[in-house]
């Protein structure tokens, strides 16, 4: 993202010079640090993603394996869960999962709609992994031109498409925020 304040700067590198209109070559750029955003931007970040399965014990053993970890939050409780949550990656983005009966009406009954794409370090490592676990390929191993950019998806055992992406940008984020 390139704010207000930093639109008319050029932006150099010690391999390349390049202007907010050439930003396709982001690889090379140093971000400026994070300005808040709020009340300047209608979608400031990824606050939640939801996933339907009819079978809730089935889906927390199955998340729960690929991801490492337990759910930190289950509703009504472990035994039934009708909601289970997740904290995930750099960001602690949540990623819940609803019991189907409570998806709305007219609710896709197979994948379909957005993809949303989780940053992993190695996707083909990843595709791997959640294949053998029971999942089918939707989308295969795709590199989305030369910047480095690698996505993959998959439809989960209970009909989520679950999208994987390395994804240079990402990392270069978070790295101008770590600092």
């Amino acid at each position: 993202m390139v704010t207000s304040s930093l639109k008319k700067k050029k932006f150099t590198n010690k391999k390349i010079d390049f202007d907010k209109h050439l930003l396709f070559k982001h690889v090379f750029f140093k971000y400026a640090l994070m300005e808040k955003t709020s009340g300047k931007q209608t979608l400031r970040g990824l606050a939640l993603v939801n996933f339907y399965a009819a079978d809730m014990k089935a889906a927390k053993k199955w998340y729960s394996e690929l991801l490492g970890i337990e759910p930190y939050f289950e509703r009504p409780g472990s035994e039934q869960p009708a909601y289970i949550e997740f904290r995930l990656g750099d960001y602690q983005h949540e990623f819940g999962i609803i019991d189907s009966k409570y998806a709305p009406k007219g609710a896709a009954a197979g994948p379909g709609g957005a993809v949303v794409y989780w940053h992993v370090d190695d996707v083909a490592a990843t595709l791997e992994k959640v294949t053998a676990m029971g999942a089918k390929e939707y989308e295969p191993l795709t590199k989305r031109g030369e910047a480095g950019f690698i996505t993959a998806s998959v439809v989960d055992p209970f009909g989520n498409i679950l999208g994987i992406m390395y994804n240079p940008h990402y990392l270069e984020i978070l790295g101008s925020i770590n600092r």
